[in-house]
């Protein structure tokens, strides 16, 4: 055995490696090397085995994951690797519908719409059919959903029981037929259509096992119920299929990931062996001590239970404040101290995680007034995100009408919406002084219909409507119109200044925990650690959305390396009222009722 290819893993790892016949499940806890294991496999079956490279395929979930691996794999095997394959699913799909369209019932020249192409199609229907009420978005939504359930049109009623139910179900028969008259698919065809190729042909499905034999699929826990039909219809000849994944870092199920693909794969793969990888390589044994602590009150998938031959580290530190500019100033002040102590020390060593977008705002602010350079993660700033920037131009027309930059922006916005902003504008513009900024923004949200745009029912709309409560915050601490724009603007003008100072140095990393998946970090702070953040006030009342957001801070807990923060606060004002705080019932010793 060439002892190159396992001399740098552990026991377990070897283990998942050169176990390389039939179906074999890897759980591979979060810095547990799982990237380390799958390439190793590859190295193993092609260097030891003398498996002939274009026979196996790797599937994974970003362009990103899939381009680390490749470069591992050629490195290790000295030059350029063809295997079958290595990519997303989707990348898979799309090579596998060109080359049988026809079998597929296709044009060979199939476009392929992205989100933005989907919701103009489905804005198309809206206006066709006038529904002025719902969004893009909440259809796209639930069409998607009902797409990763291999739901169609037809029997979508029979599986969603909800109020417009009824209506989704008849712009999802319209999209897909404008689709089909366009030529086009969407990301969610591609999985579908290629499924339900491999399962109508069986002659294509023929070729394709017999032409790939060995199947590696990368973060197992997030593939969703076509995903999972299709991996099991490539794999159910030869049997050689590994999957690899930590069901403790499930967290989008949102989007259609199906945490029950394990035991669908144990019941449709008998005698599947399971390893499971534990040792973990990132963080200090008392931080894995409390992220068990958290995920192990989840009882409907497997824990996995990390040990670290690092130090043992400090504690995991707790902090409340009194709310949340206090919570922001200890994140700004603790960064500041912890690099003052030590000079190798660098922003890019940090990030603060926090559950919802509009939590940025505060930090924001905190971190331009104490000069820390920071990067918003997939994210935009505040007082840069549309949905602000539309309200804010309203304001500014009520004090200045001929506001040109206003103006414009507040007319493509929509005609219609323009002309009721009018009318308000001709009832307020003589006592603008008689009434608070909160009050001036109710009024806009109820004469132009403002909120209506945004469907609650959408996440990505959820996310707009928190942004706008928050700005409610701000309207709410600065009650006259004129001092709200001005501290806006101050703020916007701080920024700017400070992105030129700081425009060359690295960077403090603010993201959601949704974002930090897969990334690490010397030092986390995770912030708003707090009864209806997080755990977040819509999963509440639901235990299995509980367990997700249990899942999603542990996700939180473990990209951290050597400490970690916790921070909360005694009351908060924050979505546009103030109230007291609970601590998260996942930090508390007692439940939350």
């Amino acid at each position: 055995m060439d002892i190159d290819i396992l001399k740098h893993l552990n026991k377990k790892q070897k283990e998942a490696v050169i176990n390389y016949i039939g179906p074999t499940v890897i759980l591979a806890g979060a810095g547990s090397g799982k990237t380390r294991v799958l390439v190793s496999k590859v190295i193993y079956l092609v260097k030891e085995k003398k498996i002939h490279p274009s026979t196996i395929i790797m599937l994974t979930f970003t362009n990103k994951a899939a381009a680390e691996m490749k470069e591992r794999i050629n490195q290790q095997l000295g030059g350029t690797t063809h295997l079958g394959f290595v990519g997303t699913y989707h990348s898979f799909c799309v090579r596998i519908l060109r080359t049988y369209a026809n079998e597929a019932g296709l044009d060979r020249n199939f476009i392929i719409y992205d989100d933005n192409d989907q919701k103009t199609l489905i804005k198309q229907i809206i206006s066709e059919r006038k529904l002025e009420k719902k969004t893009p978005g909440y259809f796209s939504y639930y069409i998607s959903l009902a797409k990763n359930q291999m739901i169609t049109p037809e029997n979508f009623l029979e599986n969603f029981k909800f109020h417009q139910s009824a209506l989704v179900a008849d712009v999802y028969y319209h999209y897909q037929k404008k689709m089909a008259a366009n030529k086009g698919v969407d990301f969610d065809d591609l999985l579908i259509m290629t499924t339900q190729l491999f399962q109508k042909d069986k002659s294509v499905l023929g070729r394709l096992q017999n032409k790939y034999e060995y199947f590696l699929i990368d973060e197992f826990q997030d593939t969703n119920l076509v995903q999972y039909i299709l991996t099991k219809l490539l794999a159910e000849k030869s049997k050689n299929v590994t999957v690899v994944g930590d069901f403790s870092q499930s967290i989008y199920s949102w989007r259609g990931a199906d945490i029950t693909n394990l035991k669908k794969f144990e019941k449709d793969f008998p005698g599947s062996k399971t390893f499971h990888l534990e040792e973990n390589y990132r963080s200090t044994q008392k931080i894995l001590d409390f992220a068990f602590n958290i995920i192990s009150k989840n009882n409907t998938h497997p824990i996995l239970h990390l040990f670290t031959s690092n130090q043992q580290g400090e504690d995991v530190t707790f902090y409340q404040a009194d709310n949340e500019q206090a919570e922001a100033i200890y994140v700004a002040e603790e960064i500041t101290r912890l690099i003052s102590a030590n000079t190798e020390l660098e922003l890019p060593n940090f990030a603060v995680l926090y559950r919802t977008n509009a939590q940025s705002r505060v930090l924001e602010e905190v971190l331009i007034r104490y000069a820390i350079p920071y990067i918003l993660v997939g994210g935009t700033r505040f007082y840069e995100r549309k949905e602000i920037k539309d309200i804010l131009a309203y304001l500014k027309l009520l004090l200045n009408p001929n506001e040109s930059v206003s103006l414009e922006r507040v007319l493509k916005i929509g005609k219609t919406r323009f002309a009721k902003f009018k009318i308000l504008y001709e009832e307020v513009k003589d006592k603008i002084d008689s009434f608070t900024t909160e009050e001036l923004m109710e009024k806009i949200f109820e004469s132009v219909g403002f909120l209506k745009m945004f469907d609650s029912e959408d996440p990505d709309d959820f996310s707009r409507l928190e942004n706008i409560k928050e700005l409610k915050s701000v309207a709410v601490s600065f009650p006259k119109l004129l001092e709200f724009l001005e501290q806006v603007a101050l703020v916007e003008s701080e920024y700017s200044q400070h992105e030129k100072e700081t425009r060359n140095n690295r960077r403090l990393v603010l993201m959601t925990l949704h974002q930090a998946k897969g990334l690490e970090f010397d030092h986390v702070f995770i912030v708003g650690v707090e009864e209806g953040l997080l755990p977040h006030s819509r999963s509440i009342d639901d235990q299995f959305q509980l367990e997700e957001e249990r899942r999603l801070f542990y996700v939180g807990i473990t990209r951290a390396k050597k400490t970690l923060y916790i921070t909360n606060t005694r009351k908060r004002f924050i979505f546009g009222s103030q109230g007291y705080s609970t601590p998260s019932r996942f930090i508390s010793d007692e439940p939350v009722y």
